[in-house]
């Protein structure tokens, strides 16, 4: 009995295993499993796992700026820890500039809700919030601190740099939210906290 004629191939078909890795890995906000990769790229899972533990052996052999790291059950690329003078003198060098609205929004939901992942900042927010939060990291004023237990996010804090910036000598001294909110339903208020917690801060300042 004749084989069947293969399929017309797809466009995931003609595109390398390690290279389509990269794309993704360039632009993923959070640590993604092999396991997610796989599906995605329609490729057995066995075969991802080799790839990026591969990739990641050559990026250190290599010496690169970069690495693939295995953290919080996703891989994820991170700056070499040998190049952070590098780092921290690029982001330093853009400290003199003051936060945009949206920044210190974002700021002030991490400072009132922490621990508190990305999808939910920008949940409070109302709007996607990643590129803020990598420039708040960036300048050193948001780390990562774990990550949820139920879906694996990454965790969200304000660092002791945050601190010194905004003069308190601790979170307590964050002024109370009461004042700020304005009346509102429970539905609605969740949507306008992000406003109303950034005027609180620029308060406490």
């Amino acid at each position: 009995m004749p084989l069947p004629e293969p399929g017309p191939l797809t466009a995931l078909d003609v595109v390398e295993l390690k290279p389509a890795l990269e794309a993704i890995l360039m632009v993923v906000t959070e640590p993604t499993t092999g396991a997610h990769l796989a599906q995605v790229l329609e490729r057995p899972k066995r075969a991802v796992d080799r790839a990026l533990r591969e990739l990641a052996a050559e990026y250190t052999e290599q010496g690169r700026g970069f690495e693939l790291r295995f953290v919080a059950g996703g891989w994820r690329y991170y700056s070499r820890v040998s190049c952070a003078p590098a780092v921290e003198r690029f982001v330093l060098d853009g400290q003199h500039a003051r936060l945009t609205q949206a920044a210190l929004e974002t700021l002030a939901v991490i400072a009132y809700r922490q621990p508190v992942s990305r999808s939910r900042v920008s949940a409070v927010r109302g709007v996607n919030c990643d590129g803020v939060m990598r420039t708040l990291v960036q300048r050193g004023l948001v780390e990562e601190t774990g990550s949820e237990p139920e879906t694996g996010a990454i965790l969200y804090r304000t660092t002791n740099t945050f601190l010194e910036r905004m003069g308190l000598r601790g979170l307590d001294e964050l002024p109370e939210l009461a004042p700020f909110l304005p009346e509102a339903d429970d539905v609605e208020a969740d949507s306008q906290e992000g406003s109303a917690i950034a005027e609180a801060v620029v308060m406490s300042r």
